[in-house]
């Protein structure tokens, strides 16, 4: 009887509500995936019968929606005043690599997504720095596309790639096997990747994300810069 009365306190000092909901959905999802997300789960995690959640979302579909653009939402806060434009744009992947890597699932669901909140966010910061750097309306479309593709692409594909790998796995080790392997390759049909299997046991993949968002906005730059 004492239990039953201290869960009715506990629900009535924290009442229900849907930012509750979608943070508990992101600790499920982090733990156990997309799949480990359950309205059964859910309704445990949060001491509630999962008619109270669905009061406030419709069903999964709408819950992995709001939880993905809530960890979005956090990693791409306006820069701070005074910020370059390609610094901005910097802080805006690194702020999603950051957050995918952190919340794995997360890249898979903008895979996923069409050109909705969670997207338009990422892209709407990224546009905004391209238009800073004075890139020509005509082209501000292409050269902020660009950006959002490289950025979400290679995130969620480093998040994808660290879900196949066993936990505990020792990065270097497991990357020392890789190169050797491509070491191995054929020397006609893959001249390039043995050339650089040497490279992938050490390289930085935070630096590497980095390094490719500064040749696109170079490129960017340089193509609109007078001959």
């Amino acid at each position: 009887m004492a239990a039953t009365r201290t869960r009715r306190t506990e629900r009535r000092e924290h009442p229900l509500s849907r930012e509750r909901i979608v943070e508990a959905a992101i600790g499920l999802l982090d733990a156990a995936g997309e799949s480990g997300l359950t309205f059964r789960a859910l309704a445990e995690r949060l001491a509630t019968g999962p008619g109270a959640i669905y009061w406030h979302v419709t069903g999964k579909d709408e819950l992995l929606h709001a939880a993905t653009d809530a960890v979005v939402t956090a990693a791409v806060s306006p820069a701070a005043a005074g910020t370059s434009p390609r610094d901005a744009v910097r802080a805006t992947a690194l702020g999603v690599f950051d957050a995918i890597e952190a919340h794995p699932w997360v890249g898979a669901q903008l895979a996923r997504s069409s050109m909705d909140a969670p997207i338009l966010r990422i892209f709407e910061r990224l546009g905004r720095q391209v238009q800073a750097l004075g890139v020509p309306r005509a082209v501000q479309f292409t050269a902020a596309s660009a950006l959002l593709n490289y950025v979400v692409g290679v995130a969620g594909q480093n998040a994808a790639s660290a879900r196949t790998v066993e936990p505990g796995t020792d990065r270097t080790e497991f990357l020392t096997a890789m190169a050797a392997a491509w070491a191995d390759l054929d020397p006609e049909e893959y001249r390039f990747v043995r050339d650089i299997a040497g490279d992938l046991p050490h390289h930085d993949d935070r630096v590497e994300f980095l390094a490719g968002i500064d040749l696109i906005l170079t490129g960017i730059v340089s193509r609109e810069r007078p001959a």
